[in-house]
């Protein structure tokens, strides 16, 4: 399944806890795809299905889409089983943490810090191809010199 183009991991309902003085537990619909999570209000999804048959005037739930995006993601913390939930916390690169709960079967913190940690991986991996390419440029536009390492000794 694809979501905007992205390949699906996982989707459902998890809550999140809000970030209000009451701190209470909402449902979010979510979407795991290799990027990051996709947060919307759980009636959202309903209307997607709809294709909006409404003409839309205003935001309405459509500015409520959240995106946490894996680049700007550092951790997924520490999980708490308590009765029937998991309590987990996504920690944001700029330190924010969100909290969420699921029941224990469900595995959403497992599979949310598996696809960080294969995101990650893949955007290193890009790096190290970027970098080599840079330098074998280097080299292809350094025609007057055999090679750009050339030896340590100066004459």
């Amino acid at each position: 399944m694809l979501e905007n183009g992205r390949k699906v991991f996982k989707e459902g309902l998890l809550e999140k806890r809000s970030d209000g003085l009451l701190q209470l537990w909402k449902k979010k619909h979510c979407v795991l795809t290799e990027d990051g999570v996709l947060l919307r209000p759980p009636k959202q999804q309903q209307h997607d299905q709809q294709h909006h048959h409404h003409g839309g005037g205003g935001g309405g739930d459509a500015g409520k889409v959240k995106e946490l995006h894996f680049s700007n993601m550092k951790t997924v913390d520490c999980v708490e089983r308590k009765s029937k939930y998991v309590y987990f916390t996504v920690v944001m690169a700029e330190g924010k943490e969100i909290d969420f709960r699921c029941p224990q079967d469900e595995g959403w913190n497992a599979e949310i810090t598996l696809q960080m940690v294969q995101y990650k991986n893949r955007q290193a991996i890009l790096a190290v191809k970027s970098t080599r390419q840079k330098q074998q440029l280097l080299v292809v536009q350094m025609p007057g010199q055999k090679t750009v390492r050339s030896s340590p000794h100066v004459a």
